[in-house]
């Protein structure tokens, strides 16, 4: 649905994984998908201020707190805006059941879909072995990610200069190497297995920046990806299909007003 000003407006959208806080944040990318988009309800499935970051260095620019802004005001405007903290952002899981400026504060959430399909919202990092019981070693990766898009941006830096357009090694990487592809399998089943639990149709995450619309499972899987690398979000139409969509400033802003699908479910 698009409004008079060419805002598209959905039921519910759903965004992780932006990491404020931290340079590899793409926030300007963000802030432009949030100004022409809108939901009735806005789900923040976690990791969305990167606290382990600003704990070891503060990094705060002006886009970030312009994130903040944008979406206090979306929900001064009327949507509903729920958060479900994770692992980057635990320490605001002392605040479960609270509001700040309009947002709840929740542990997980139940968005029943339009055609009331039930479906469990968690970031996920609670299923994820390395987080719960390594806490250090997700650390040490958490530096390692971070040196690799740093490596990313050099790369990309000599691809531009060359004429080629935007290439994620670190993603590519991450897809290839054998351990990370059965970490996402394993992850993946892990969520459906809890969704299947607790009795709900589908489950909404994030946390390993790989977004999915996946039904192989037996349970309907979404991931949001992030705001990181991928610049993607999760969106549900007023009728209830869900679609990925991944967001990019490459163009014109005429020719991007509409998102870019990557994939749509019935």
């Amino acid at each position: 649905m698009t409004s008079e000003d060419g805002t598209v407006r959905y039921r519910a959208l759903f965004i992780s994984d932006l990491h404020l806080g931290t340079r590899g944040c793409q926030a300007d990318k963000l802030l432009d998908f949030l100004k022409v988009h809108d939901a009735d309800t806005i789900y923040l499935v976690g990791d969305i201020v990167d606290g382990w970051a600003l704990k070891s260095h503060w990094y705060w620019p002006q886009a970030h707190n312009d994130v903040v802004q944008k979406l206090l005001r979306k929900g001064r405007k009327g949507a509903r805006i729920v958060y479900a903290p994770g692992n980057h952002d635990e320490f605001l899981r002392d605040y479960f059941g609270t509001h700040f400026g309009g947002i709840e504060v929740v542990e997980h959430a139940i968005h029943v879909g339009a055609g009331g399909a039930r479906y469990l919202v968690i970031h996920g990092d609670q299923f994820d072995l390395v987080v719960t019981q390594a806490r250090w070693l997700a650390l040490l990766g958490d530096k390692a990610y971070e040196l690799a898009l740093v490596a990313n941006r050099w790369f990309n830096g000599v691809r531009r200069r060359l004429g080629f357009p935007y290439w994620s090694l670190s993603q590519w990487a991450k897809l290839k190497v054998k351990n990370a592809v059965n970490f996402i399998g394993d992850f993946e089943k892990t969520l459906v297995a809890e969704a299947a639990r607790i009795g709900v149709d589908g489950v909404v995450c994030g946390h390993i920046h790989h977004a999915a619309d996946r039904r192989d499972f037996g349970i309907h899987y979404l991931n949001c990806g992030d705001w990181v690398e991928s610049c993607t979000a999760l969106a549900e139409h007023h009728d209830g299909h869900f679609e990925i969509i991944v967001w990019t400033r490459s163009a014109p802003r005429e020719e991007h007003e509409r998102p870019r699908i990557a994939a749509r479910a019935a």
